[in-house]
């Protein structure tokens, strides 16, 4: 086993994407185990958009204090084990943080880890994407609060990225007429030749807003929103009476000081509904989600994609990767 464990340190809040020396790769003594702990070397890191807010706000979670290591999602593999729960050679899934060892505790009453089940036939890297947090974040929003019914269009934002490129087929599966916006031709060919959207909508052109009117004739019943801003603004205009809005993220505030919001003028003379959630309220119904996921992609409903960035020093240049639209599908650090 090695004798150092590489972590990157949040060493200032960053203004805008991150910038060089915000995370700080440092290397300290590999950690010793007590009673009651596990040691687990992280094999792959979860990056997502929600660890700018982490680095910067209170959100949902308390921001990450300057000094420790920055908070991160992480599949890892118990190397060492004195915890009745977590035996040798067990992986794992839950906050490692961006580092190259972590330690599970008995202590931890949060339940932060959980075991990742033997399935032959899928990767390690399934479980933070379509089977983990992703996918159930996909799967609680539309199931809970967009309730998808055939025959109904379905706007979904960030459409090519790891929640939006679930979502959208869940509509898919449940008879939705389902449209995508994304950033790229790639992007954008991806999820109607792949994954099956019926139009794609390319926001880095010129007449965007007017391909999205084209494609939602009769209106946009539901706004999967994981953007904000502007992209936000055109879809909220095209809602019909009564539509949803699932409040998933607001990705292009994140790395500004002030982002601007959308005005509820619309939302209150449409009567549209708008729920925020947060995935973690429904932890206790993960396995009813990862449940379903892995039944829509065993018999090929679901698809997924990801981008792979190799080694743990790499992980700041990959989270500024989210906001520069460089990802398609999940994006994960191989530590």
């Amino acid at each position: 086993m090695a004798q150092t464990n590489r972590r990157l340190i949040l060493r200032a809040r960053p203004k805008g994407l991150l910038a060089p020396g915000d995370l700080q790769l440092v290397e300290s003594p590999v950690p010793t185990i007590a009673d009651g702990q596990a040691l687990a070397k992280v094999k792959y890191l979860s990056i997502d958009p929600t660890m700018r807010v982490w680095m910067s706000v209170d959100s949902y979670l308390p921001v990450v204090p300057l000094g420790e290591v920055m908070r991160a999602a992480g599949l890892a593999e118990v190397v060492e084990s004195r915890h009745k729960k977590f035996k040798k050679g067990k992986k794992v899934l839950g906050l490692t943080g961006l580092q190259e060892y972590c330690v599970i505790d008995a202590a931890d009453k949060r339940g932060s880890f959980r075991k990742v089940p033997p399935i032959p036939f899928l990767s390690d890297t399934a479980f933070l994407g379509v089977l983990g947090v992703t996918g159930a974040t996909a799967y609680f929003g539309m199931m809970d609060i967009a309730k998808p019914q055939k025959g109904e269009t379905l706007v979904v934002s960030a459409a090519a990225g790891a929640t939006g490129s679930i979502a959208g087929q869940i509509g898919k599966i449940h008879g939705c007429r389902v449209v995508g916006i994304a950033g790229g031709a790639e992007k954008c060919k991806w999820i109607t030749e792949e994954l099956g959207f019926d139009a794609a909508i390319d926001y880095k052109q010129p007449d965007w807003k007017e391909k999205l009117a084209a494609a939602t004739p009769k209106g946009v019943d539901i706004d999967y929103e994981n953007v904000g801003g502007e992209i936000m603004h055109e879809v909220v205009q095209r809602m019909n009476l009564h539509g949803r809005i699932v409040l998933c993220g607001l990705i292009s505030g994140y790395t500004k000081e002030d982002p601007a919001l959308e005005s509820f003028a619309t939302i209150l003379r449409k009567r549209l509904r708008v729920q925020g959630f947060i995935v973690l309220d429904y932890l206790d119904r993960f396995m009813e989600a990862a449940t379903q996921l892995g039944k829509w992609k065993m018999f090929g409903k679901l698809k997924d994609r990801e981008t792979i960035v190799e080694g743990i020093e790499k992980a700041p240049e990959a989270i500024n990767m989210l906001f520069t639209g460089e990802n398609i599908g999940k994006l994960i650090v191989k530590v």
